[in-house]
């Protein structure tokens, strides 16, 4: 079996002061730097529906409302190295016109050009699920890809 979309195409990173975030139609994916030797229960972690709440050693690193709804009981949090936490929500919407601008409501927004290669890479993504058969991981898409791209469901085979 392949890898997984993202990993053969690669991600689109979107930076922050304290890690970085990045998505797939399904998920979310937020990489948050912890002070070397944080330990699991140093880690307060609440995922829910629209809202994150993280902090380290009593010390909030990100808080607030979420861009878009997640599924509640399907994100987790895991400490990696422990240096690194990472949390993967998995998107409400899941289709390719559900491209986040930002991580939470008016915060960690990706700047123009990083949206604009997030947007590339969800209709890519869904093209090739669409299309199993070939690989889109290397591929380039110019023209009308915003929500998620034409939508050729309705043409005969």
């Amino acid at each position: 079996m392949s890898a997984p979309f993202e990993e053969r195409s690669g991600v689109v990173p979107c930076g922050t002061p304290w890690g970085r975030w990045y998505q797939t139609l399904e998920e979310v994916f937020i990489e948050v730097r912890v002070p070397p030797g944080t330990r699991a229960k140093d880690v307060r972690c609440s995922l829910q529906s629209r809202h994150i709440a993280l902090a380290v050693r009593g010390q909030e690193l990100l808080q607030g409302k979420l861009f878009d709804s997640t599924v509640t009981d399907e994100g987790t949090w895991t400490l990696e190295d422990r240096q690194l936490i990472r949390i993967v929500l998995m998107k409400t919407n899941r289709d390719a016109g559900n491209c986040w601008t930002s991580l939470l409501e008016n915060e960690y927004a990706a700047d123009p050009w990083v949206q604009d290669q997030m947007q590339r890479k969800l209709t890519l993504e869904r093209f090739q699920r669409e299309n199993p058969g070939f690989d889109f991981s290397g591929a380039e898409i110019s023209g009308n890809y915003s929500k998620g791209g034409p939508d050729f469901s309705s043409l005969e085979k």
